[in-house]
């Protein structure tokens, strides 16, 4: 599996090159953070990654954290972007505990890698008084999954102490082609003796807290905590070790331009 950081940065680079060909200018902030993140695999640690922080905002182009693309419309309270964004799902075959896989009954020696994939697709936002309002449709064009996910999240952000504080609560859709590659078996495996499991389609709920925080004339702190809840279609898969809970956090700082 592809580092995320090496990932995110040829997505990042790609994006401001688009930007620096069409001369635009809007780079708003750049920094350094790190993710920590509950891994869902069976016999594997929570994985650690250190993430470019770049905040870019062209007159068509933009960039922010881990996502990018273009803007289509930008309205009064209403805009609709194009956008394409990495997905780090991926697990090499070799990262996962040999024993917890025997004991669910999967010879670790006969499954295949599980790539990260890069996604495309369209995000519309609604902004105003009660908060903000996303809803983005985004799917697979790396031919790793070939699949695609629906996602709806709101966020109200708050002004505390100085701080913006957001909370917000999302849902989404993983079609059957997304979940089953990265949840279950795969036909080659199958065809080894892999005993199937596939858990179709599937919803995901989850929790975000976001903290941001300027400090002197030049510096932003930012700081995120999620928590996602697996359903059992998911939990149940003999690839993962059962745990529904999925525990997130981020922190960064950032240089913060004119």
């Amino acid at each position: 599996m592809k580092s995320q950081c090496f990932a995110v940065s040829l997505i990042t680079v790609a994006l401001l090159s688009c930007a620096a060909q069409a001369g635009e200018s809007g780079l708003k902030s750049v920094g350094l953070g790190v993710s920590m993140v509950q891994n869902p695999y069976a016999g594997t640690d929570s994985s650690v990654s250190l993430l470019p922080l770049v905040n870019y905002e062209g007159e068509r182009l933009f960039v922010r954290g881990l996502l990018g693309g273009v803007h289509l419309y930008k309205g009064e309270g209403f805009g609709l972007d194009a956008i394409l964004a990495g997905r780090f799902d991926g697990i090499d075959a070799d990262d996962f505990g040999r024993t917890e896989l025997d004991e669910n009954g999967i010879n670790r020696d006969l499954l295949k890698d599980r790539d990260d994939g890069v996604d495309l697709g369209l995000r519309g936002t609604w902004r105003g008084s009660a908060g903000e309002l996303q809803a983005s449709a985004r799917g697979d064009v790396s031919g790793a999954s070939d699949g695609y996910e629906l996602a709806l999240e709101y966020g109200y952000p708050m002004q505390v102490a100085g701080a913006t504080v957001t909370p917000s609560v999302a849902v989404s859709y993983l079609s059957d082609r997304l979940a089953d590659y990265y949840y279950g078996t795969l036909k080659d495996e199958e065809a080894q003796g892999v005993k199937r499991y596939r858990p179709g389609s599937v919803v995901v709920p989850s929790l975000t807290l976001g903290v941001s925080r300027p400090f002197g004339e030049r510096w932003l702190l930012t700081a995120e905590a999620s928590y996602q809840r697996l359903p059992g279609d998911l939990t149940d898969s003999p690839l993962t070790d059962g745990d529904s809970g999925q525990l997130g956090v981020k922190a960064g700082v950032s240089w913060v331009f004119d």
